[in-house]
């Protein structure tokens, strides 16, 4: 039996220009990978000085803290309990926005509270984003780092070319350990980045409850 080897018109083009694309496309992914480690870098440098700095509230404080807003007999001393509080200065600036929005009806107030609340996750939302881009996206470009070379490297090899392809296979490798590095830091510093936001958001829609409450009399 004879088998016959048939080429396509057109064929050998369209694969050097598949080949010419693959390559250049080695140097952004490199660039882009080193970014992305330099980013992952102080996103965990900035989550341990987070941590340093974050305010923990005990059950007993946030007790104490939602009875003091619930029964603040005057305008003035709610704005006095919510400035002296332990809460971060985020939630202080909501909750006096709430409080200083009194004079409107209850409809309005609460609609103003829910924007104000929004408005808060929308950032931490934002913030995350660019931490989830490097999760999904550095092994990603550490993949394509290591297949790229690989082609010019099995194509040196056959022609004897060894250092070649010794070479290719040190970017391969170095590309993969960067881009799945990069990656696990940057899954580590979202996972607890959310639990803190989604801690926050909490403790936050409870002091605004609170307020509103307080407001109805």
């Amino acid at each position: 039996m004879v088998f016959y080897v048939v080429s396509i018109l057109g064929s050998e083009l369209l694969i050097a220009a598949l080949n010419v694309v693959s390559q250049s496309l080695q140097i952004p992914v490199i660039i882009f990978l080193l970014i992305f480690a330099v980013f992952a870098i102080f996103a965990f440098g900035g989550l341990i000085s987070d941590y340093n700095c974050r305010i923990k509230l005990n059950r007993e404080y946030k007790e104490k803290l939602i009875f003091a807003l619930v029964n603040a007999s005057s305008i003035d001393e709610l704005k006095s309990i919510v400035s002296d509080s332990e809460i971060y200065d985020n939630q202080k600036e909501v909750l006096l926005k709430v409080v200083n929005a009194h004079s409107l009806s209850i409809e309005s107030r609460e609609s103003w509270a829910l924007n104000l609340i929004e408005d808060e996750e929308v950032v931490m939302a934002k913030s995350l984003e660019r931490v989830d881009i490097v999760t999904r996206i550095g092994p990603t470009l550490g993949l394509m780092g290591t297949l790229i070379p690989m082609g010019p490297g099995l194509a040196a090899l056959g022609s004897g070319d060894v250092s070649t392809l010794a070479n290719a296979i040190i970017v391969a490798f170095d590309t993969t350990v960067v881009g799945i590095g990069a990656g696990a830091v940057a899954y580590v510093v979202a996972k607890i980045r959310r639990r803190w936001y989604e801690e926050y958001s909490s403790n936050l829609q409870l002091f605004v409850n609170a307020v509103l409450e307080n407001l109805k009399d």
